[in-house]
């Protein structure tokens, strides 16, 4: 069974200097976009992080400051890898909770608004464990019956995701075969925010799902303590929360000025 899709989508993953998503950078990026004729093509690049590469992080994903020293910056990069997955859905392993949000970070540094609304985002990993419990690795094995060479390598997980992903659709028939649906399958709570910050209650108001005010309404939390947002803004947050924040307190002044 293959993979039916109304728009191209990009699966993708990241090699990065860490998991913090505020501060940490990429070091490596592959890309695979499949078109709904089955068609598909792909990058793979090594990003200059402008940052050293822990020694630790090194260990795992085998990149050096060394190997990256005279590679393009992300922001030199950005144009291109926009074009290349603009008006596209995304497909990742862990991709909703890390790649997707990192990814964004990365692009709003550069000046590039990365907004993915029209977009939907399929995380094999959630569909995964929902589904058997285990690693990218087991994964590839359990599924596809191959052993996944060069794990942590971002080409290699890059395709072994897409592959996994397939051969899920062959083994559970109560997976429906449309992006629409499995982005809904693997998705975690309704985030506003790539990083989780501010969620959707059941009325579909943003609430904030952290610290003293969680699960308060951040409208009624800005009007209240209005220092609170410009906490947020010096703190060390994801540049997207912040976008998104600064977008629901503009639109609660547009609302009081009409």
């Amino acid at each position: 069974m293959n993979l039916r899709l109304t728009k191209p989508i990009c699966f993708f993953d990241l090699e990065t200097t860490g998991t913090q998503i505020a501060k940490d950078r990429i070091v490596e990026i592959a890309v695979l976009k499949v078109y709904p004729n089955s068609n598909k093509e792909s990058i793979c690049w090594r990003v200059n992080p402008e940052m050293p590469i822990p020694a630790e992080v090194t260990k795992i994903h085998g990149i050096s400051d060394e190997d990256v020293v005279n590679e393009p910056t992300f922001k030199e990069r950005a144009k291109a890898l926009y074009d290349m997955i603009r008006g596209c859905d995304l497909g990742g392993y862990n991709s909703n909770r890390f790649d997707i949000p990192l990814l964004a970070e990365e692009f709003l540094r550069a000046g590039v608004d990365f907004d993915i609304k029209s977009s939907l985002a399929i995380d094999v990993q959630t569909i995964f464990h929902k589904k058997e419990k285990r690693t990218l690795e087991a994964a590839y094995k359990f599924y596809c019956n191959k052993e996944l060479i060069d794990a942590h390598s971002a080409e290699a997980d890059t395709l072994a995701t897409f592959e996994v992903l397939e051969s899920q659709l062959e083994r559970y028939p109560d997976l429906e075969n449309n992006t629409e649906w499995l982005a809904n399958f693997s998705a975690h709570k309704k985030f506003v925010d790539f990083a989780g910050f501010i969620a959707y209650n059941k009325k579909q108001e943003e609430v904030f799902t952290f610290g003293k005010h969680k699960g308060k309404k951040v409208e009624e939390v800005f009007e209240k303590e209005p220092g609170y947002y410009g906490w947020i803004q010096n703190a060390d947050f994801p540049l997207y929360t912040k976008k998104v924040l600064t977008a629901i307190k503009l639109r609660k002044l547009t609302q009081k000025l009409n």
